[in-house]
């Protein structure tokens, strides 16, 4: 065995591939009992556009864009070819004391392009980690010690999150994540947060819109901050799409108001754009679609276009300006080794430029449309009791009778069911609990759409009879 993947005999032996795997490698968010018969293992050795191709030649379309971070498509060939470029040149510095071009440029033009606010001073610094959850603990961090550095409101400790929200799984994303699977086991270590109720407009009352319903939840945010008043640094949420938490959307008003109640209150605004930030929702960024900004944007996943882990901070001055002092001790002292790595800014970079030369955001106001006219048919589907999009974001709820009132029993695992399906027809569609969902690379084109509104039909069907 040579140890190149690229081997012939290698390739078209996936078995080769899934026997050594579960001798050696434990997988991410996965109970490894389920390997190798209840869930498929799926050998990957390469990747084309919106596809992904296992040992052996299949190709499976990549629904979810690889935990949602591919935008542009898999192998695309800018992104690799800036990657290559660095990788000649410079590979790795330290980061701390040492600068270097690719960084400088990558934080000038994601500030360039950040969310602006009319009257409002706007994002002026980028802090620089390796993934999204090191982000979010970049950004938690720095709004609990501006608090702490000032001196003069040392009761600021806790956070405001979403009920339903998720940021992460290191200790300090958890805390103020909201889903017990993930939450439950670890919450003895976890600092505290205070959770407002989610603007999420699948939980509306009947005949409630969702603009309607979003009010509600910022008028309940409006009572737990008086009822906090004083002990809060920071709210976090995700803007539009609540992802993790099975890709809930709520109204842009939400957003208004909680900007309106966290200036009231003094408290900072941390919007985790990780997930739906670079064109997911229908602007470069969700907070966009409600004319206000964040204090801290939190970016990761397509920010590299999927190629390399990266992650970015980016905070006002008037934050920036509270570390500055002789004290090294009021310094911002966070760090990765990686941080701010060549490679990953070049990709970041090169991923800018195809927005900029390729029109991303109109191609896929475009493909957006068509996504909604074929998730409206599935939305007929007698065992679909919510379909709902936002931009190239559509999820699928899945229940018995079509209805709220009757999901399927959980043990029953329906979405699993829907998802090896998926599978064996060669489109890679990972549920969310009983919600599947679409949120494809941005060159899907129109065959592999119909592809996948035909398999996500027929996938449901086949989960269903196996309740």
């Amino acid at each position: 065995m040579t140890g190149q993947i690229h081997d012939a005999a290698i390739l078209a032996d996936g078995n080769d591939w899934r026997t050594r795997d579960l001798a050696a490698v434990w997988h991410p968010c996965t109970q490894m009992r389920e390997h190798p018969d209840i869930q498929p293992m799926l050998p990957i050795v390469r990747g084309d556009g919106a596809w992904l191709v296992e040992a052996g030649g299949r190709k499976i379309l990549d629904s979810g864009s690889s935990w949602w971070t591919n935008l542009h498509g898999h192998a695309e060939p800018r992104i690799a070819e800036a990657i290559a470029t660095q990788a000649r040149t410079l590979e790795q510095v330290i980061l701390a004391g040492c600068t270097h071009p690719a960084a400088v440029e990558l934080a000038e033009r994601l500030l360039a392009v950040a969310p602006r606010e009319p009257g409002r001073p706007p994002l002026t610094k980028v802090f620089y980690a390796d993934n999204g959850s090191a982000g979010v603990e970049v950004a938690l961090k720095m709004a609990f010690q501006w608090f702490q550095n000032r001196g003069d409101e040392p009761r600021r400790t806790k956070f405001v999150a979403l009920q339903n929200g998720y940021h992460g799984e290191t200790l300090g994303a958890l805390a103020v994540g909201d889903i017990p699977l993930y939450r439950r086991v670890y919450a003895p270590l976890l600092c505290e947060a205070v959770f407002a109720p989610s603007p999420d407009a699948y939980t509306a009352r009947a005949g409630q819109s969702a603009a309607g319903h979003a009010e509600d939840a910022a008028d309940a945010l409006a009572h737990l901050l008086d009822a906090h008043a004083g002990e809060i640094c920071a709210l976090i949420l995700e803007p539009l799409v609540q992802c993790a938490g099975g890709m809930r959307m709520h109204d842009p008003v939400y957003l208004k108001r909680v900007r309106e109640l966290c200036d009231v209150h003094g408290v900072f605004l941390i919007a985790d754009e990780i997930a739906v930030g670079f064109g997911r929702t229908g602007t470069l960024f969700a907070f966009e679609q409600a004319g206000v900004q964040p204090d801290l944007l939190c970016l990761s996943k397509g920010l590299t276009g999927g190629f390399l882990p990266l992650s970015t901070v980016l905070a006002t001055q008037a934050l920036y300006d509270g570390f500055l002092d002789a004290s090294r001790e009021r310094a911002f002292l966070h760090s990765h080794s990686y941080t701010g790595n060549p490679l990953a800014c070049a990709a970041a970079l090169a991923s800018l430029d195809i927005f900029r030369t390729d029109d991303v955001l109109a191609r896929n106001r475009d493909t957006a449309a068509k996504m909604a006219a074929l998730a409206a048919q599935i939305g007929a589907h007698r065992h679909v009791a919510d379909t709902r999009q936002t931009g190239m974001v559509v999820a699928f709820e899945l229940s018995r009778d079509g209805d709220k009132a009757t999901p399927f029993d959980p043990a029953l695992r329906v979405g699993l069911h829907a998802y090896r399906h998926a599978v064996e027809r060669g489109v890679l569609l990972r549920p969310l609990g009983d919600i599947l969902y679409w949120m494809p690379p941005y060159c899907i084109d129109d065959a592999q759409l119909q592809l996948l509104a035909e398999v996500t039909a027929s996938a449901i069907e086949a989960g269903a009879a196996c309740a």
